[in-house]
């Protein structure tokens, strides 16, 4: 008899719904512009059996990958899983086969060695393919339109690491998809790996290099000529894996690092530049450039740990405080022999799961917009937290002029992250709208929310209902109608 685990991760708002749907034309109070025309692709960690060991994080669920077709002031919605390897082997056996987060010491003896992946961290559109994404993994390929999974690539034998990054970004100007691997050569290694992947999905080429520790490298960022991985403590070693502990821990011995990758083929470990920092959190990142050797970084930074279901490795209490993050710039100058980043917070919004206008990527930008914890805000945590935070409102920053706007979403409900929707192709930075989904708590329901982007203190101009419950999701991205004729071609 299948039962869920009555812990607050599966219980209340967190609840597995773990349903697949197709609906058409759904609820809209408001007005959607018809001008908007394009896909919302997201994803969410979705358990398709109860944890094997009884209890499970978030971020061990299956990848349930959720699109939104915006068309002729309507929306349409569909939703499916993201069927991996072990999707597929515990589908099969009707049961979880697989154990604790990261931790292949806790697998069944009939699935060791094979592929742990859930493609649960992002949903990304390159090349007509769509992504399913997690970073311990290869790239999981779906069908952009049916949501049908075709399975892990390697891009055609070229991409010889393990594991493929669930951030990936696009170059503006190549086309190219700019990703990377972190233990690249297996679980709890020091190995990275840099890739190139033209817009047609060949992986042009691989830059490989040590790190100083191993640690989670979530995220990243690219400039014109290089590729920046803030490098932070969130670390682990085997003695963790056979206690069955958290994978990760925070140690906040350690410094932090940002290394300085040229994006070029025959790049090698001695070209890069290697940055130091004291121990920080850095998860995500916002957008950089460079000009000529100078590069400017921005991303949210806190002081400690921000993540306390991986606890500090020496098993201190979390401090939230300490914990929150705040948009900050690192520079660093490639011309002098300086030996550490420069840092200058740029916000004191406690804002996570940055986005900007995709279309700079690697490009001076003016605009960002983030998930912002507001403590001025009540809070009122009926029906459960989704995801553990209390993500209450929508922020935005322009980062030349320091103008902020904040949109509250009240006291039982919480944020996902926002996505940038630009009116057309050329369209000015900022041009377009900012699209949202919101867990209103005490009804176990979700909603998506669309904005103006650039006045989002003024409320959503569209509210759409979401027949379904959407569970925390973590990233998603906006595929425009000007490449859905490339996407039918792959399709």
């Amino acid at each position: 008899m299948t039962h869920f685990p009555d812990v607050p991760a599966f219980t209340g708002f967190n609840k597995p719904s773990r349903v697949e749907a197709d609906v058409q034309d759904l609820d809209v109070r408001g007005t959607i512009p018809p001008e908007i025309n394009g896909t919302f692709y997201r994803v969410q960690p979705e358990h398709q059996f109860p944890p094997k060991l009884g209890n499970d994080i978030a971020f061990n669920g299956d990848g349930m990958i959720s699109m939104f077709r915006f068309h002729d002031g309507k929306v349409d919605y569909r939703q499916r899983w993201a069927k991996t390897d072990k999707w597929k082997l515990e589908n099969a056996a009707g049961r979880a086969l697989f154990g604790a987060y990261r931790n292949p010491l806790t697998d069944d003896e009939e699935v060791k060695g094979r592929i742990r992946g859930t493609a649960n961290t992002n949903a990304y559109i390159h090349g007509g393919r769509l992504y399913a994404l997690k970073e311990d993994s290869p790239a999981l390929v779906m069908d952009p339109h049916s949501l049908e999974t075709h399975g892990y690539t390697d891009f055609d034998g070229r991409m010889t690491g393990e594991t493929f990054s669930a951030h990936p970004k696009t170059d503006p100007e190549t086309g190219n998809l700019c990703s990377f691997g972190y233990a690249s050569r297996g679980i709890l290694t020091t190995d990275m790996t840099y890739y190139e992947i033209s817009p047609e999905g060949e992986l042009l080429f691989e830059i490989w290099w040590q790190n100083p520790y191993y640690a989670m490298m979530h995220d990243f960022a690219i400039t014109r000529d290089y590729a920046l991985f803030p490098v932070m403590p969130m670390t682990s070693n085997w003695e963790r894996l056979q206690a069955v502990k958290p994978h990760f821990g925070f140690d906040t011995s350690l410094p932090s690092y940002l290394a300085v990758v040229p994006r070029k083929p025959g790049t090698t470990a001695a070209d890069i530049r290697w940055f130091k920092g004291p121990s920080c959190f850095a998860g995500h990142v916002m957008n950089a450039w460079n000009e000529g050797a100078k590069i400017i970084l921005d991303l949210p930074v806190a002081a400690n740990n921000m993540m306390p279901f991986f606890p500090d490795i020496n098993d201190k209490p979390f401090d939230p405080v300490a914990g929150s993050t705040f948009l900050t710039r690192w520079t660093v100058d490639l011309s002098q022999n300086e030996e550490e980043y420069h840092s200058e917070r740029l916000s004191d919004m406690i804002g996570e799961f940055p986005k900007y206008d995709d279309r700079f990527t690697g490009k001076k930008y003016r605009y960002g917009w983030m998930v912002v914890i507001d403590p001025a805000q009540p809070v009122e945590m009926k029906g459960g937290s989704a995801g553990g935070w209390v993500m209450n409102t929508l922020g935005f920053v322009d980062v030349q002029t320091g103008e902020e706007q904040k949109y509250w979403v009240g006291p039982v409900s919480s944020i996902q992250e926002p996505c940038f929707v630009p009116r057309s192709p050329d369209a000015l930075e900022g041009d377009g709208w900012v699209v949202m989904v919101v867990n209103r708590l005490e009804e176990r329901a979700s909603e998506l929310l669309l904005f103006d982007a650039l006045e989002i203190a003024k409320g959503p101009i569209a509210t759409i209902s979401i027949p379904v419950r959407l569970r925390f999701g973590l990233h998603g991205n906006w595929a425009d109608a000007s490449v859905l004729p490339a996407l039918e071609a792959a399709a």
